[in-house]
């Protein structure tokens, strides 16, 4: 269940009371009259099965309760009500597979920020993942991947995509090839200081990787391995099973070849340099496409439950 609290101006509350009670899978609605203050109005409490969040915050929206009050959307790890658990029943779909656009979308803008935290976090990655190619270890390339934020601007393409935002495509955009230019910039330089130091060699970038050679690699099962990572990462992203952004550890190969290629152009490389950069680009391909395509089943998905339960409540009582 959703725990929605809002302000409503005084002279709106009875379309907004109209609203809540005409979407299936609404329960606990509870009116302070003149509670709020800034903004003025009053207070609206009701709880929403999850399946029918996304229905009822697209009618408040409509309503410009968001412009001219305020709409608060919590989730509730539990709630013992036999109306809750009515609610739920009577909303269409299951809570665990129901997509919240408005809560999407304000994720993959936050997780899409270029800003220096987000920056900090892929350049560690990176010159973690050039340790993990330099030394041949894979250990340190699933580190790399786990430290890597980088499927945040990626699930913010497909998102604006879907949603046809295309401010939040740029942005995301920026934040993605933005942060892997600069991440990619200080690990080459990473990678020189640590030859200085001795800690790297040109030896160790021509040296056969069996554990790490298929970064610079490019094929058709990068591609496949990207797709399937990026419908796990958008499931994960969606679903209420799941917490916000576990997907980041399906970076797969992006983290490690922008590793790869920065390290491989500071000992001029250039085969090395040009197959990481194929894979990179093959799997942050890969992983928009297959976003964009989950979310797209997702919503047509709710569409049809929609349209199926709005037709049910239209047949009239009696009616086999």
């Amino acid at each position: 269940m959703l725990h929605l609290r809002l302000i409503v101006p005084s002279d709106r509350t009875d379309e907004v009371l109209a609203l809540i009670e005409g979407t299936v899978g609404t329960a606990h609605l509870a009116v302070l009259a003149g509670a709020a203050r800034s903004p003025a109005g009053d207070v609206v409490l009701c709880d929403v099965a999850r399946e029918a969040g996304d229905e009822l915050i697209g009618g408040l929206r409509k309503l410009g309760i968001d412009d001219c009050g305020s709409i608060t959307v919590e989730n509730m790890d539990l709630t013992l009500s036999r109306h809750a658990d009515d609610a739920e029943r009577a909303a269409p779909g299951e809570g665990a597979d129901a997509v919240l656009w408005e809560e999407l979308t304000e994720v993959t803008h936050e997780e899409s920020t270029f800003n220096i935290t987000y920056v900090s976090f892929l350049a560690i990655a990176t010159m973690l993942a050039a340790c993990g190619v330099m030394l041949d270890n894979a250990v340190l390339i699933v580190g790399a991947m786990a430290v890597g934020p980088e499927f945040g601007p990626l699930a913010g393409i497909s998102t604006a995509l879907v949603q046809r935002a295309p401010k939040l495509v740029a942005r995301s955009l920026w934040a993605l090839i933005g942060g892997f230019v600069v991440a990619m910039a200080l690990t080459a330089g990473f990678a020189w200081l640590m030859d200085v130091l001795g800690l790297f060699t040109e030896d160790m970038v021509t040296a056969e990787r069996p554990n790490t050679g298929f970064i610079w690699h490019p094929d058709w099962m990068s591609f496949v391995v990207a797709v399937l990572a990026g419908i796990a990462g958008t499931l994960s992203l969606t679903s209420a099973k799941s917490g916000a952004l576990i997907g980041v550890a399906i970076s797969v190969t992006t983290v490690p070849a922008a590793a790869n290629a920065a390290v491989a152009f500071s000992y001029q490389d250039l085969q090395q340099t040009w197959g990481s950069a194929g894979q990179l680009l093959a799997n942050l391909g890969g992983i928009v496409l297959a976003g964009t395509v989950t979310l797209l089943a997702q919503r047509a998905l709710w569409a049809w439950q929609r349209q199926r339960g709005s037709a049910g409540r239209r047949v009239p009582n009696g009616t086999n």
